[in-house]
């Protein structure tokens, strides 16, 4: 019995590796995001030095792993089989849900994640323990306060952090402007005194407060001179600033990097417990029973020795420290939640990751008519003063960079601030949700909400704030399911469901590998986004077109033909994969648009005037080729999902002979495109004219059909769609191909 438990134990450190690896790159964006989207140092440099901050965290860190030996369940009412169970539940669920969040680039809070899965596990087995034993009641069993109060940290911090990220950040920049360098002569040097004391009081109130060297006398003494120790502090790191901006030296850079410093040490040091807490739980919950469950089976052997507190040996924690530091330099992912967060504060127009949802569109309504509302009442000088001081044209903005440095530090600093002010005054701020905040409301403070974006943006805060109360509820649902089936199964279904999580991870690694494959194809945009020269421009401009539009014509291609077969086949889910297909080429025809639109500003006028047209032409072509298929796919699932009669063989066949062609002629066009091969393209323009004389007259044959009234009305109707839709395509492919040639080529076609 004590081999299956040791097993299980192993196997809960194998997973919090797994855990520490997700969490990691979860979390990363909690202290990356303002250094990395302002490019405060080389990635390099800024991961080295959150890296120092992470191993220094964990290893100082004095290992209480409380909340997972008796936050959530009263361990005194649990026998160790019954806690067991609950643990490996807890992991198997939080490596899988944190991993599909990384796996999705959505940033999560991996302490929501731990107390809601014990919450679920525990809940799981208390239902059964109170139906067993009626003296047991669920209050005696579960601590709800804990979970009470990270519901309450997620409204709190969202209301907190973002309120006062958008005033400190309009305040900043009102002294600074985007012209920052112009504005620092002597406010530099109380900036970064103001900023470096905030850092250093964050770090000792948070991110140090349960290192294993602050013991009480030290915290005592703290606490009792804290206003002498700011006081201190603030001179010291005043003058300090001062100097090292008269030596030519970029304060905000050196802030951005404490910042950094401090966010990662604080992580390492406050959320160790979310990776392995629950396992180093297990680990004493086994060690208790094989010293004192002598003669006593592990379902009659109470927990009671998780009451009290336990130190965890130091190297449990520098190996953790070791664990994350590689996860953060090597995690793909971690670099995937990063970017969502990036993207979002983003001061400039580019490409959106998110749509457009009803909530936002209403929430920016409602912004614009509060804002002129309040610009009607607010006098016209001061109107034309503040205009100055926001001259977003002026901004200093690093190349490649997402926003400058006078923000990234307003991000690290309050947010810091605030998390350790919460912590002072026992407010449930968390790190996740402040940070996050923090940087939205700095950004809506910098006036990077514009009207073409704005809608976009809140979606996408909308869908991170949302990811985090779906967090809470699966995790909680999952848990609570696994649980139960590890209760009532046994070690068949313990065998089972950890078979179950390394298929879903496998599974997951190799679909984000193939995505992340498909993503390098922008690898021409970003080239041409970087690039200086007119005529490079022009090249890569070429050849990202040739990469969209052969993308365009590959769906077409597909999903013509699967929509064609599946109908004639009467195949409804052949029918359901190409209307999901359109459904999402559609969103990315709209991207392509878009981004295709911002890299038409890289050419010069000149280029513009002679090729620009061209280029909008064949996206307007490949848009309605989607829309073609679109409008072919739709009326056909109809049909077929209400099961209506079928084509007789006759339609089949005449429709069938053609549409092999148009396939055959949508793949030499594909093919030609990628190639940037156009000639002999007066052969395919003549092969297409004769499909569409084809086409039209099976459309004359199907109205002879009508009008002697030899066929279904319902049969014929679609019928005439598809071969409609199958001219649309015919056409607006050949359009496509011409005016792609003229863009491709140096000299103008006929």
């Amino acid at each position: 019995m004590e081999t299956i438990y040791l097993c299980i134990i192993i196997f809960l450190f194998v997973l919090a590796v797994f855990d520490l690896i997700v969490g990691v790159s979860n979390d990363a964006v909690n202290f990356l995001n303002s250094a990395v989207g302002a490019k405060a140092a080389s990635f390099k440099t800024i991961l080295f030095i959150a890296g120092i901050g992470i191993f220094i965290g964990a290893s100082l860190s004095n290992g209480m792993m409380d909340i997972a030996r008796h936050g959530i369940y009263q361990p005194e009412h649990f026998y160790f089989a019954e806690i067991m169970c609950i643990l490996l539940a807890v992991m198997l669920t939080d490596v899988v849900l944190l991993d599909v969040f990384n796996s999705m680039g959505m940033p999560t809070s991996t302490t929501v994640s731990l107390v809601f899965e014990l919450l679920g596990g525990t809940f799981a087995l208390s239902l059964i323990k109170v139906n067993a034993d009626s003296t047991l009641s669920l209050g005696q069993l579960i601590n709800t306060d804990k979970a009470l109060s990270v519901i309450m940290a997620i409204f709190v911090s969202v209301a907190i952090a973002f309120f006062f990220g958008m005033v400190v950040q309009w305040i900043a920049r009102v002294v600074f402007t985007f012209n920052y360098t112009q504005k620092i002569k002597y406010s530099i040097g109380l900036f970064g005194g103001i900023a470096a004391t905030s850092i250093i009081y964050f770090m000792l109130i948070k991110g140090l407060k349960d290192s294993s060297f602050m013991t009480p006398e030290n915290k005592l003494w703290i606490q009792e001179n804290t206003l002498i120790l700011i006081f201190i502090l603030f001179v010291f790191f005043t003058i300090l600033m001062q100097v090292l901006h008269w030596l030519k030296v970029n304060v905000f850079k050196i802030v951005v990097l404490m910042g950094t410093f401090a966010l990662a040490l604080a992580f390492a040091g406050n959320d160790l417990v979310n990776f392995i807490g629950v396992p180093l739980a297990g680990y004493s919950s086994f060690l208790d029973f094989t010293t004192n469950g002598n003669g006593v089976t592990p379902d009659s052997f109470l927990m009671t020795s998780l009451l009290g507190p336990a130190k965890t040996p130091w190297y449990f924690l520098i190996g953790a420290g070791a664990i994350m530091v590689y996860a953060l330099c090597t995690s793909k992912k971690a670099h995937a939640v990063i970017k969502t967060s990036v993207d979002l504060s983003r001061q400039d127009e580019g490409e959106e990751n998110f749509g457009s949802t009803p909530i936002a569109r209403t929430m920016v309504r409602i912004s614009m008519t509060l804002a002129n509302t309040i610009s009607r009442i607010t006098p016209e000088g001061t109107k034309k003063w503040l205009d100055t001081r926001f001259r977003k044209d002026e901004a200093i903005i690093a190349d490649g960079a997402a926003f400058d440095l006078v923000r990234a530090s307003v991000n690290l600093v309050l947010a810091g601030l605030l998390i350790a002010l919460g912590t002072s005054l026992k407010l449930p701020l968390s790190t996740t949700y402040v940070t996050f905040m923090v940087a939205m409301g700095t950004l809506l403070a910098d006036r990077a909400w514009g009207r073409d974006s704005a809608v976009y943006r809140i979606t996408g805060v909308l869908s991170v704030i949302g990811g985090w109360f779906i967090t809470a509820g699966a995790a909680f649902t999952i848990c609570f399911f696994v649980t139960m089936v590890l209760h009532y199964g046994g070690n068949i279904s313990i065998i089972v469901l950890i078979g179950i999580a390394v298929f879903i991870l496998i599974r997951s690694q190799i679909m984000y590998k193939k995505r992340k494959a498909k993503e390098q194809a922008n690898e021409t945009l970003k080239q041409l986004m970087q690039t200086t020269d007119n005529e490079e421009a022009l090249q890569l401009m070429r050849q990202h077109t040739r990469e969209e539009l052969a993308k365009v014509l590959e769906y077409a291609e597909t999903n013509f033909e699967l929509t064609v077969n599946s109908f004639i086949h009467e195949n409804l889910r052949g029918l359901r994969r190409s209307m999901g297909a359109t459904k999402f080429e559609k969103q990315l025809i709209k991207q392509m648009k878009r981004m295709g639109t911002v890299a038409m500003c890289r050419l010069d006028n000149t280029t513009v005037l002679e090729k620009g047209l061209y280029y909008y032409q064949g996206n307007d072509f490949a848009s309605e080729l989607v829309y073609s298929i679109a409008r072919l796919s739709e009326p056909c699932l109809e049909h077929i999902d209400n099961n209506f009669n079928p084509l007789d063989a006759i339609q089949k066949g005449e429709f069938s002979d053609v549409a092999e062609d148009i396939t055959y002629l949508i793949q030499q066009c594909r093919k030609r495109l990628e190639n940037n091969d156009y000639n002999g393209m007066e052969e395919v323009i003549r092969r297409a004219n004769d499909l569409n004389g084809q086409l039209s007259h099976l459309k004359r044959q199907e109205l002879q059909r009508i009008q002697s009234q030899t066929g279904s009305i319902r049969v014929s109707m679609v019928y005439l769609t598809m071969v409609q839709e199958a001219q649309n395509v015919v056409t607006y492919t050949i359009n496509l191909m011409k005016v792609s040639r003229k863009f491709q080529m140096e000299t103008e076609m006929p």
